[in-house]
Parts: structure tokens; C-alpha cells; sequence
């Protein structure tokens, strides 16, 4: 498929992110803060350009080299950054000694609540590396028995744990406030669920929490060219994160990308976890939809025995419209979303095998439908690279980015 005003790119494999793009600060720094941002500064020069010299670092930082010497050596002292040694270049004086954060000292634990049938946990390094993952069978746990799970996922994580852990990062879905809470999440029954606050007193560890599309957004944007970035999440359930001007938007109410619970047209539709009918989330969510191709195949006799050339060639078609509809039914939801902001990329997350095809083509049919030209003429719709890690690495940026000011 190719569009020559909305171009797409294919899924691949996730890659490892060792560079960032520093989301833009939200609040002004003011005069009893300077130091902590300045502490920041110096520790995202590191992580965006590798390993520099002190002068490098007062060049690229506008700091003075005494307070770039002051900070590193707070930071060296503290285990976050290390010496490499002298620079090879053949500079006449005394060669510059190199340093860089050290990327191998501390580990993150990255929480992944957002699939339909497990959850997903792993060991990271500063720099995104997923490391040793586990999954646990949610077996349609809700309410306090997947709070449990959780629990028990985090503590078998931090067995797995080979150096000092610098926090935990969980991307639940639902709506999430800013102290952790999940406000509410149909699909787990959640509601008001201290999730942080559980996690941080049973690990005495830094916890933070947010909703998982506002997580994987995180890893995202280390990715693209864009400082305006939409992305949609399918899995359990349906969800946005937006970036805007470099800066996540999370909503007064906390619940800004909640797409997944807007109804999609006048006329009806499956029934949605939250009560409504014809929600988003109750087209395109991975389990409705696999249940949807399930059926189809079953009642045209194609499960468990081979099919003929006829039968299959139905199947296929059949398929294909199930997956259509759901993929007109978000562009629907996404055009007046990229109208309103103006919006030249939005990326898609999850299941390649029912994303990346007729649904993604559908999207950018309907989107071109409904947008204008001169709008659409830019904008970008493609399948996230990430793959399924998606949501473990942005828990990464989003421990870096509570505990060190780094994103």
C-alpha cells in the first residue's frame, strides 16, 4: 500500500535507544531549583551525546567549568557517572579526560499492565536495554487479584536484579493521576487503585505510574524527528499519548488520550467494558477484534482442517472488512484530533498481525477522507518500531526522568 501524502513504514524490531530527546521542561526554573537542574543538564548532555570532558560539557551545558567540576564530581560520587580516561586525540597540552554516565550501575524495573492476557515485566539498563523479562498469566484477574499479580511481578523482577535498582516504572491502563493512583481502568476494575503507593511500601523503592500510551509515548518520541507525536496503544484496551511542542499532555482530569471511550458514530456498535455502546476501544481493542476473526473463521469451517482455495480466498475477504471497519472507526476517532492540533505523525503500537495491513490502510483512507488536503498532505501514520518492549522501555524514560531529570 502507498499514499503519496501519508506515508507509512512497516513494523521491524524494537531497537536498542543508548541516545534520548529531552522532552521540554513544563515549569520555569526557578532560583532554589538551579542547582537540580543544572545537575539534570549536565546528566541528559551525557546521555544525548555519550561520553564528553569536563570542558566538552561546560561548552554544550553554558555552565561555568567550576560548576560543571562541582557537579561531576557530586555525580561521581554518587556511582551515576564515571571516568574513562584520557581522550586519543592529537591535541598538543594534556589530554582531556573523558566521562559518561555509568550506564551499567544501576537497573530500572519496567512494568507492563497493558496486554490482554498477561503481564509483562523486565529488567532494563539506564539506556533502554531490556534485559531478563518475565510475563505472568493474568488468567482474567481483576480488582485486588491483578493488583496481587502485580505485586508478585515486581518482586520477582527485582530478584532478577543485578545491580542497584534506580526505580520502577508500571504503565497501567486507564485514567492515572500523578500520585500513581489508577482512577479508573474497566477492563482491571480498578478503580481508585493506590498502585504506587502499594508498590513503593512493599519495595521501599521510587515508583512511579501512568497510563500505559502515556508511557510508550515516552519511548517514542526518543525516536522521532517530531516534537508533535501522537500515538495510539492497542492491547487490552484502546489509548493515546500526545506530545505537543515537546511536552506530554496529560489533561486536567488526567485523562487526556483516552480515546478508547469515545462513542464512534450514531449507529450503535458492540457493547464497551465501561457500559456504552460503540466505544472505540469495543472495535478495535485486540481481544474484540480477535474474537471477531476468531468467529468468522469458525463459521465458515476454516478452524482445525484445511480449507479449500474458495473457502480461504472468503476467509481472507471476510477478514479483511472486520479489519476495515475497525481501522475507518479510529480514523474517525484520530481525524478531528489531527485537525485540531495540526498534527504531521502519528504512530501505531501493537499487534502487527491485526494492525499493520487492512486496518492500517483503512486509517489512512479515512483520515485522508476527513481532514483536509493541506493537512494531510504532511502528516505521517506508521507502525511503531518498538514492537511489544514498547511500553517496558518508556517506563525506563519515565524512572530516568522522576529520579534524575533525564529523559
Amino acid at each position: 500500500m502507498a499514499h503519496s501524502d501519508l506515508l507509512t513504514a512497516p513494523f521491524a524490531g524494537a531497537p536498542i535507544f543508548t541516545r534520548s530527546r529531552a522532552l521540554r521542561p513544563t515549569n520555569k526554573v526557578l532560583p532554589e531549583h538551579a542547582r537540580s537542574h543544572n545537575r539534570a543538564l549536565v546528566l541528559q548532555t551525557l546521555f544525548s551525546a555519550g561520553a564528553q570532558s569536563r570542558a566538552d560539557l561546560s561548552r554544550e551545558t553554558g555552565l561555568t567549568r567550576v560548576t560543571v567540576s562541582d557537579l561531576v564530581a557530586e555525580l561521581i560520587a554518587e556511582g551515576l557517572v564515571i571516568e574513562l580516561g584520557p581522550r586519543e586525540d592529537a591535541r598538543p597540552g594534556k589530554p582531556a579526560t573523558l566521562i559518561d554516565v555509568a550506564r551499567d550501575a544501576f537497573q530500572i524495573i519496567g512494568v507492563d499492565l497493558s496486554e490482554h492476557e498477561v503481564f509483562r515485566g523486565a529488567v532494563t539498563a539506564l539506556d533502554g536495554t531490556v534485559g531478563e523479562e518475565i510475563e505472568i498469566c493474568r488468567d482474567g484477574a481483576t480488582g485486588e487479584a491483578a493488583a496481587l499479580l502485580v505485586e508478585t511481578l515486581v518482586e520477582r523482577l527485582l530478584a532478577l536484579a543485578t545491580a542497584p535498582v534506580l526505580g520502577i516504572g508500571v504503565g497501567s491502563p486507564g485514567v492515572v493521576d500523578p500520585l500513581g493512583v489508577v482512577r479508573s481502568a474497566p477492563n482491571l476494575d480498578w478503580v481508585d487503585l493506590p498502585l504506587q503507593q502499594r508498590l513503593a511500601a512493599r519495595t521501599l523503592l521510587p515508583v512511579h505510574v501512568a497510563n500505559d500510551a502515556n508511557v510508550a509515548i515516552l519511548a517514542e518520541h526518543g525516536e522521532s524527528a517530531h516534537d508533535d507525536l501522537l500515538l495510539v496503544k492497542v492491547g487490552h484496551g484502546v489509548g493515546a499519548g500526545l506530545i505537543v511542542g515537546g511536552r506530554p499532555v496529560i489533561g486536567g482530569g488526567f485523562a487526556a488520550g483516552e480515546i478508547g471511550h469515545v462513542v464512534v458514530g450514531t449507529d450503535g456498535g458492540p457493547r464497551c467494558a465501561c457500559g456504552k455502546d460503540g466505544c472505540l476501544e469495543a472495535w478495535v481493542a485486540e481481544p474484540r477484534l480477535t474474537a471477531q476473526l476468531e468467529a468468522v473463521a469458525a463459521s465458515l469451517g476454516a478452524v482445525g482442517g484445511a480449507a479449500s482455495s474458495e473457502a480461504s480466498t472468503e476467509l481472507d475477504a471476510a477478514r479483511d472488512e472486520i479489519l476495515r471497519e475497525a481501522g475507518r472507526r479510529l480514523g474517525i476517532v484520530l481525524a478531528p484530533v489531527v485537525g485540531a492540533l495540526n498534527l504531521t505523525e502519528v504512530v501505531l503500537s501493537g499487534p502487527a498481525e491485526l494492525l499493520d495491513g487492512a486496518f492500517h490502510e483503512a486509517t489512512v483512507d479515512t483520515l485522508r477522507k476527513r481532514t483536509m488536503a493541506a493537512l494531510n498532505r504532511d502528516l505521517r501514520l506508521r507502525m511503531s518500531e518498538q514492537a511489544e518492549d514498547i511500553v517496558l522501555r518508556g517506563a525506563a524514560v519515565m524512572v530516568l526522568s522522576g529520579q534524575l531529570g533525564v529523559s
